[in-house]
């Protein structure tokens, strides 16, 4: 029953989030600062190390429709707790491939960074989701801002104790490490998140101003339907929106960036700038807080444009231009040759990655509200076959360059690329609403 004080649990459950989202990044993370360790005892190249870093990507891209699927159906807690369980234990045995021969290390250890994006594809279209249902769309750019900047965070947090851990023992400890801390947060989760009508905390005046501004309170509230979104129909229609498509490959080429920076970067430091990892972890956590920042400004600054009365589309699409020409600027590190101004640089960079990632922001506002679920679902698939691409590319780029000068062209291109999705491509960006025909037993 819904408590006659005021309160804000909304800001508790943001918090889960962004907490959540951190440990998740935390995860793929890992792999990257232990990179170097690993690569010599298994033996492996540029290449052969840019297709273990693509393992999380495909099963993750790939299954990001049947979690939709799977958070509309039965509700984001139980789905996305599951999902916090499951990545941890993929990683506690990550760390024992460390014992197996270095050809049997290697084929473990992508087969278990599949099963960890399996586990982990529910994240982001539940987090958008829960965002959707608990906050009002004038809050909505700051909460969707704070949960999109746990990938930066988790380079703050994770980058330097991982660096020590590698350095002081070896890389299979990085992995229970993060099992570890993973697994004890899935026991909050389970006693914290509820839906917003079902929550033993919260105040009827927060529920009414949450359903007031726009929030989808009634999401996952007990004794409402359960249907099934993922069907092909739906697909399609979502598919042959311009604005939503526009979307879809704006995400592409924003998490072109993340994955560069979850994946490459720290590699880059080591190998190309000549950094000791012991170094890279905390020189890497920099360009991170950068992107931290950058990550909760932009959505301050879009907020703040809605509530000066500015239009939805030039609220999100400002930030979204305006970072991804300051992430551009990563190609200026291709002609310096002191590591200061490479962290200087790769911070600015960061910093406009990071303000300009309203991607999520964009499909709460945009989400038809039968199929905020699969919705989020297909623009993550998409947006995540970055994660497959951008390892593997940049692989064979230094693979077969000796150079990372190449790669970050590269990157820097699909920034431009973004611009060009969401200015000509997007258009208006509002709230669009799905045939009732497309939800079997939604409301007509």
């Amino acid at each position: 029953m819904p408590s006659k004080k005021t309160t804000h649990v909304r800001y508790v459950i943001v918090l889960m989030l962004f907490i959540a989202s951190t440990f998740s990044y935390g995860d793929r993370v890992v792999l990257s600062i232990a990179a170097d360790a690993l690569s010599h005892d298994l033996h492996l190249d540029a290449i052969h190390l840019g297709y273990l870093f693509s393992g999380f990507g495909w099963a993750y891209a790939l299954a990001q429709l049947p979690a939709g699927g799977l958070l509309d159906r039965y509700g984001s807690k139980s789905v996305y707790g599951i999902s916090i369980f499951c990545w941890s234990l993929c990683a506690v045995l990550a760390g024992f491939t460390g014992y197996l021969p270095a050809v049997a290390a290697f084929y473990t250890l992508f087969g278990l960074r599949l099963l960890d994006g399996l586990a982990q594809a529910p994240v982001f279209p539940g987090n958008g989701r829960i965002v959707a249902a608990w906050f009002p769309t004038a809050e909505r750019g700051r909460a969707s801002a704070l949960f999109n900047a746990a990938q930066y965070f988790s380079l703050v947090f994770f980058a330097p104790i991982m660096g020590w851990i590698v350095h002081l023992w070896r890389w299979k400890q990085c992995f229970w490490f993060a099992g570890a801390v993973g697994l004890i947060f899935g026991g909050f989760w389970f006693r914290v998140i509820h839906s917003v009508q079902s929550h033993p905390r919260i105040s009827q005046s927060e529920i009414d101003l949450i359903e007031q501004g726009g929030g989808l309170a009634s999401l996952d509230a007990t004794g409402r339907p359960h249907t099934n979104t993922l069907t092909w129909s739906a697909v399609r229609w979502l598919l042959s929106k311009r604005m939503l498509v526009g979307i879809y490959l704006g995400q592409y080429c924003i998490t072109t960036l993340t994955w560069f920076f979850l994946t490459w970067f720290p590699v880059y430091l080591s190998r190309a700038r000549h950094i000791p990892i012991v170094k890279v972890g905390f020189l890497a956590a920099l360009p991170a807080l950068c992107g931290f920042i950058g990550g909760i400004l932009g959505g301050v600054v879009s907020d703040e444009f809605l509530r000066v009365g500015r239009s939805l589309s030039f609220a999100r699409k400002v930030p979204i231009v305006a970072g991804m020409l300051l992430a551009m600027s990563m190609v200026a590190c291709n002609y310096v040759s002191t590591r200061t101004a490479v962290i200087a640089i790769m911070s600015l960079a960061f910093f406009g990655k990071g303000f300009g990632a309203l991607g999520w922001t964009v499909v709460s506002d945009t989400s038809p509200k039968t199929l905020v679920g699969i919705n989020g679902g297909l623009f993550n698939l998409i947006g995540n076959l970055a994660g497959v691409t951008t390892p593997i590319v940049i692989g064979y780029i230094v693979g077969r360059t000796g150079s990372f000068r190449g790669a970050l062209v590269f990157v820097a291109a699909t920034a431009l690329m973004a611009i060009v999705a969401y200015l000509p491509i997007v258009g208006e960006i509002k709230r669009i609403e799905a045939p009732p025909a497309l939800v079997p037993g939604a409301p007509a």
